[in-house]
């Protein structure tokens, strides 16, 4: 790799790790879960090896593959849910980070709903979402039932791509976040992590 490439390579590796710490001081990545990537400049993407716990994240923990998803490196393994990165990168150009936690309320939530959407009104942190200026908005945020088989997850997911502001859950996973570059994505995490917070203590009432 030239210098250039070496530096842009560096510092998509250190956005992973400071997202994977981040998350885990709110909870969102507990033991093994979660995956983060991170598209480079020159179309290279770096994303969390499989297994591993996202809070202590060190740069062999961040590993290249191909847009296809494939590791560059053979003998390495991505996470299991490569896939629904590598489709959103592809059906969309301008994004450039991902990012998948597991938090309680996404779980809670998404367990207890019977429909394929949960949808969020009226809250003002609505704004954080892409093509959104006031509070008085709905967004419906896609509940896509769990599947181990994330191939078949991905065709699911496909038809709603694009149409997606504030990501989707995966019910009883976790939800997927994504963004122009790391910064955005987290902004985007922690307001849809912050939204299904405050739904769970509604519910509560």
């Amino acid at each position: 790799m030239t210098q250039f490439s070496d530096r842009l390579w560096s510092e998509a590796v250190q956005d992973v790790i400071q997202a994977g710490e981040r998350m885990d001081q709110r909870g969102w990545v507990p033991a093994t879960a979660g995956n983060l990537s991170r598209r480079l400049e020159d179309g290279r993407i770096a994303i969390t090896r499989s297994g591993g716990h996202k809070g202590f994240l060190t740069v062999p923990d961040v590993i290249e593959i191909d847009p296809a998803g494939r590791p560059i490196d053979p003998m390495q393994k991505s996470s299991a849910e490569t896939l629904l990165h590598t489709q959103l990168y592809a059906a969309d150009p301008l994004i450039g980070a991902v990012l998948h936690g597991h938090s309680v309320a996404a779980t809670v939530l998404s367990m207890a709903l019977a429909g394929s959407s949960l949808t969020l009104a009226g809250y003002e942190l609505l704004k954080v979402f892409e093509g959104q200026s006031t509070h008085d908005t709905v967004i419906d945020v896609p509940v896509f039932d769990n599947d181990q088989d994330i191939a078949r997850l991905a065709t699911v997911v496909a038809p709603r791509l694009g149409a997606m502001p504030a990501g989707y859950i995966i019910r009883g996973h976790g939800v997927y976040v994504w963004g122009r570059d790391m910064k955005m994505a987290l902004a985007r995490l922690e307001g849809l992590e912050f939204l299904l917070a405050c739904e769970l203590e509604r519910r509560k009432l």
